[in-house]
């Protein structure tokens, strides 16, 4: 009898999933890409979840202070500060950083990283953070690079420089990364999905992740969704 029940209870599965399939399959695409929208959501949601009340509010407090700091270069849209599946996010547009093709800082560059040193030196002590650098998918053909990647990473390793030769940032707690064109935020089409796509993100991760000392090239997870 336990063994007739189980198989009752299996063909009521297989039939209550085939008939989602069916229901599933005869959505439009708009219906499917919403349904991966809330998907990643709750992925995002299940991973502050993860932190301890002392972190996330440790976290949500940067988060402030740095919009705070950052009010002009945020306003411009040139900077952007929010929270995604990786942790604490503070996306920089290459134009700030860089002149096209270089990995050596702009002059002007130093002011604004200088407001987030201080803030991850004094307020976020500790807490390990990794440098990403990322492209767009249009290929090198006048500067000195092998490619986007070996060029994003050159950048991720010029601001973990700066952070820790000039600022003060421990560099124990600090790691990088180049992408190159791997990880795109916005469509390649265009100009200005293009300009999004070239940046420096400087992610703080929650304290369970591994720390690495020194700059490197390191992967992680494809970042999709982005809540400021």
């Amino acid at each position: 009898m336990v063994w007739w029940g189980r198989g009752v209870w299996l063909v009521g599965m297989a039939l209550l999933i085939s008939g989602c399939a069916v229901k599933f399959s005869q959505r439009s695409p708009w219906d499917i890409q919403q349904i991966q929208t809330l998907s990643e959501q709750l992925e995002q949601v299940r991973s502050l979840a993860q932190l301890n009340a002392e972190e996330a509010e440790r976290l949500r407090e940067a988060k402030a202070l740095l919009e705070q700091r950052l009010a002009t270069e945020i306003a411009a849209k040139d900077v952007s500060v929010g929270f995604d599946e990786r942790g604490l996010v503070v996306r920089v547009l290459d134009q700030v950083l860089f002149d096209s093709g270089k990995a050596d800082l702009r002059s002007g560059a130093r002011a604004m990283l200088e407001k987030v040193a201080r803030v991850l030196r004094d307020d976020l002590g500790g807490q390990p953070v990794r440098i990403e650098g990322h492209t767009d998918n249009q290929p090198i053909t006048y500067s000195g690079w092998k490619d986007n990647e070996e060029l994003s990473l050159a950048r991720a390793q010029a601001v973990w420089t700066y952070l820790v030769k000039e600022r003060g940032v421990d560099p124990t707690h600090l790691s990088t990364m180049g992408s190159g064109e791997r990880r795109p935020v916005a469509s390649n089409d265009t100009p200005e999905g293009r300009q999004k796509n070239r940046r420096v993100e400087l992610v703080v991760l929650p304290t369970q992740s591994v720390e690495t000392a020194g700059p490197s090239d390191v992967e992680s997870p494809v970042t999709s969704s982005y809540i400021k």
